[in-house]
């Protein structure tokens, strides 16, 4: 998580890259041979229970890039009342709501929607509605306005806690080194050297007086961290691992039967490559292994040819250990199942209300923006979390949901976008 949270569906169909790819320089191990041969599609013993959708479509070359919310364009929505959300929704909402107020009010907001200062009326006013199952909806209702951004189309997936069995120390069993995040990455926020790269960052790593591309996921499977002290548990299955690496966060199941959590705390800067849609287009998954667990048996049924389609994806995330509430977002708050989503800060105020209306029942509702994602980018496009257990990883499996999104912000803010617009001499947003 902050992530990057990243749901199953992009996870194994069509998460892009968001880094720059860079070759690295200065000694290291020797990278195995790739490997030739096709890898043969393995049946499941057991027919896969998530089915993943069909990626989106992917956006004409030529669609404009719109840098934040505002270039995109906010018009009014309809009123809240005719989305017939429920009093439960509209509860656990309000409590993840509550937890992002001090962040919604410190933050610098990237989609240039608001300012700190609108959101404390319905911040003060928060505690006082949280305490009567009654008036959480009203309080939405309230202190908010529906807006839509752009032309407002939905597109959400969903992701969730995974568990995977896992042990504090080194054995046969528990080979599969989980790392903490290394003192040497250099993270960079390019914005401070030019304009025209605000919002990008790098990461990477010194050498001499040049900065370079970090360590690879290959390169660091064959032992770049090693040795370093780094190692903050251990894993029993690599495939397991990857798919956790995959969702930013989760639970170790230890040996003696506790649980261990562990949450994102970085990654390498390199390339995140969707290993599904990979195997996939080569033709290496048949109609009934596009789940997760199906990708996971072809990649355990052959072991060599799987390690190397999994070190296609240059991405490494490092973790630390989770002592209090978690798993945490972007803001560094505990995200909450069934009301935190993953969303894009260009176009999303982090810590907003965030209303979905599409084509999947369970989603449908009020949400809370306090997490991002590396393939959570652009206009109306959001991860949704449903927790930990079996139930959540099934609804996350299988989310993919289209229609209708929308932002809540407080009452006033359309007007002081129009006014501010007129006085710029751009166009008034309607």
């Amino acid at each position: 998580m902050s992530r990057n949270l990243v749901s199953i569906v992009g996870m194994a169909l069509s998460l892009a890259a968001c880094s720059t790819r860079l070759v690295p320089e200065g000694p290291r191990p020797a990278p195995k041979p790739p490997v030739s041969r096709p890898v043969p599609p393995v049946t499941p013993a057991t027919p896969p229970k998530v089915t993943v959708p069909p990626a989106p479509a992917p956006a004409s070359p030529a669609a404009p890039k719109l840098p934040d919310a505002r270039s995109a364009g906010v018009t009014a929505g309809p009123d809240l009342a005719s989305f017939g959300i429920t009093e439960e929704g509209a509860l656990r909402a309000l409590g993840a709501f509550q937890l992002s107020c001090g962040a919604l009010q410190r933050r610098t907001d990237g989609s240039g929607l608001t300012r700190g200062s609108d959101w404390a009326k319905a911040c003060a006013a928060a505690p006082a509605s949280g305490g009567s199952r009654g008036r959480a909806l009203q309080f939405f209702t309230d202190y908010f306005e529906v807006v839509r951004v752009g032309e407002g189309k939905l597109f959400a997936t969903g992701y969730y806690e995974p568990e995977i069995a896992g042990s504090r120390t080194q054995s046969a069993a528990y080979a599969v080194p989980i790392y903490k995040r290394p003192a040497d990455i250099v993270d960079v926020d390019l914005g401070l050297f030019s304009d025209e790269l605000k919002g990008k960052r790098i990461k990477g790593r010194v050498q001499g007086a040049a900065l370079i591309p970090y360590a690879d996921r290959a390169e660091i499977e064959q032992g770049w961290l090693a040795g370093r002290g780094l190692e903050l548990a251990w894993a029993a299955d690599p495939v397991e691992f990857f798919f956790l690496q995959v969702q930013g966060s989760g639970r170790l199941r230890l040996p003696d039967g506790t649980i261990m959590r562990i949450g994102y705390d970085g990654q390498n800067g390199r390339d995140y490559t969707g290993i599904g849609k990979l195997m996939r287009d080569r033709g290496l998954l048949g109609p009934t292994q596009t789940s997760m667990q199906g990708i996971m048996d072809v990649l355990r049924a052959n072991p060599v040819q799987g390690q190397a389609i999994m070190q296609e994806n240059k991405s490494w995330v490092f973790f630390k250990e989770l002592t209090g509430a978690g798993p945490l977002g972007a803001l560094g708050l505990p995200v909450t199942g069934r009301a935190s989503v993953a969303a894009d800060p260009k176009f999303v105020p982090l810590g907003a209300p965030v209303l979905i209306a599409g084509d999947r029942a369970e989603a449908n509702g009020l949400w809370v923006a306090q997490d991002t994602g590396g393939a959570i980018k652009g206009a109306n496009r959001f991860d949704t979390f449903w927790g930990a257990g079996t139930e959540a990883r099934t609804i996350a499996g299988g989310m993919s949901a289209r229609g209708s999104a929308y932002l809540l912000l407080p009452k006033g803010t359309l007007e002081r976008l129009k006014a501010e617009a007129t006085i710029a001499g751009a166009a008034p947003q309607r």
